[in-house]
């Protein structure tokens, strides 16, 4: 009961919660991306929203490209700030430009993700990351002897 009231932050609980954080929403936009990847490779015209004078095409390219590449690279945390930035973009177009006129309840989706990825921008991968392994790596380069190679 008392740790439930205590104001200190544990890292061992920060980073198993930036875990569950990351995979989960990772998870989560895969479900939304996967099938805009199979509308992107179907025999059908594609049919999607141009959004800033671009093709429909290029939308569903760079929504596709968000939604599925980056949602990948932040469920194992490899570049999680970098791959978090399309995703954010996409986010806030679809609450604030594609569905600006709609009801809130529409964009709350939206708005959701975008909150969720916008944390993992600040906040980063975490210890349990591919990041945070070849920051380590980096750090503290292991040398063998009588090698000219580091790994």
């Amino acid at each position: 009961m008392k740790t439930l009231f205590n104001k200190s932050l544990q890292l061992g609980n920060t980073d198993a919660a930036l875990l569950f954080i990351r995979v989960s929403i990772a998870l989560l936009m895969l479900t939304h991306g996967l099938p805009k990847l199979a509308k992107f490779f179907a025999d059908e015209p594609i049919v999607f929203a141009s959004v800033f004078g671009m093709s429909q095409s290029l939308s569903l390219a760079l929504t596709v490209f968000a939604e599925v590449f980056c949602a990948i690279l932040i469920l194992v945390g490899l570049g999680t700030r970098f791959a978090t930035i399309p995703i954010i973009i996409t986010m806030a177009v679809a609450a604030f430009y594609i569905h600006a006129a709609d009801p809130f309840s529409t964009k709350e989706m939206a708005v959701i993700y975008l909150l969720g990825f916008t944390f993992l921008l600040i906040s980063g991968a975490g210890k349990y990351s591919l990041d945070n392994i070849i920051a380590k790596r980096n750090l503290n380069p292991v040398r063998t002897k009588g090698s000219v190679f580091q790994l």
